[in-house]
């Protein structure tokens, strides 16, 4: 899934249908995941610049807009960040507040399975978009979906996160790595090819990584050889 900046001719609709894909993800979960989404979308709206990707603001300004104290705001910014929606671009320093940015990317992957929620125009539409492969030139691969995998241990519950997110890359990119060992928080996978393993690292790393980490939280770091 490559995800560009809605900016454009078409920037209005897929900014609605990034905030719908919000929504609905979060009108899902339970009240805790409810308004954490609610907050970012407020963010999102009073405060985030679209086409530079940055959101600039103070923790005492969020907080009164959130109507709560700024141990909160460190709390629910750090919940964002850990779910790699929220990236910082630009740390605190003295007399000027952090930078963040939005991974557009992985917050349409974990809001994927809820898009059948707002109806089948709106997943067609959503696909026709950002169905290309990154660094695939916008060319459409048609991989087949495969079955959900099985097995224990950390990457079998990596793999079936990956399955769910995007079933057909999933196919073409992850099953056939196999996790050939662990060195403390890294852990290498071994591709068919030197090929495989060139590609994976250049345009899937980050997803593969958030995999992990979600799997196993001490995971820092993945390499995958050829």
């Amino acid at each position: 899934m490559q995800v560009s900046q809605p900016v454009g001719r078409d920037a209005a609709t897929k900014k609605y249908d990034i905030l719908s894909a919000l929504m609905a993800h979060g009108l899902a979960q339970d009240k805790h995941r409810q308004r954490l989404v609610m907050r970012l979308l407020s963010l999102i709206t009073t405060r985030y610049n679209w086409a530079r990707n940055e959101l600039s603001m103070g923790q005492k300004e969020i907080a009164r807009l959130w109507c709560v104290d700024e141990r909160t705001v460190k709390r629910e910014m750090a919940k964002l960040r850990a779910m790699d929606w929220l990236l910082v671009k630009r740390a605190a320093v003295r007399g000027r507040v952090s930078l963040y940015g939005l991974d557009l990317e992985r917050i349409l992957l974990d809001t994927r399975p809820q898009w059948e929620n707002i109806g089948p125009d709106f997943i067609e539409r959503m696909e026709m978009t950002h169905r290309a492969e990154p660094g695939s030139g916008g060319n459409v691969v048609p991989f087949k979906p495969v079955a959900a995998p099985v097995g224990e241990g950390l990457w079998a519950a990596a793999q079936r996160q990956l399955h769910t997110e995007d079933s057909a890359t999933y196919g073409a990119w992850f099953q056939s790595l196999v996790e050939a060992e662990r060195d403390g928080g890294t852990v290498q996978l071994a591709a068919p090819s030197r090929f495989h393993a060139t590609y994976v690292s250049t345009h899937l790393q980050a997803r593969l990584l958030t995999a992990l980490r979600r799997a196993d939280a001490s995971v820092s770091d993945v390499r995958v050889v050829g």
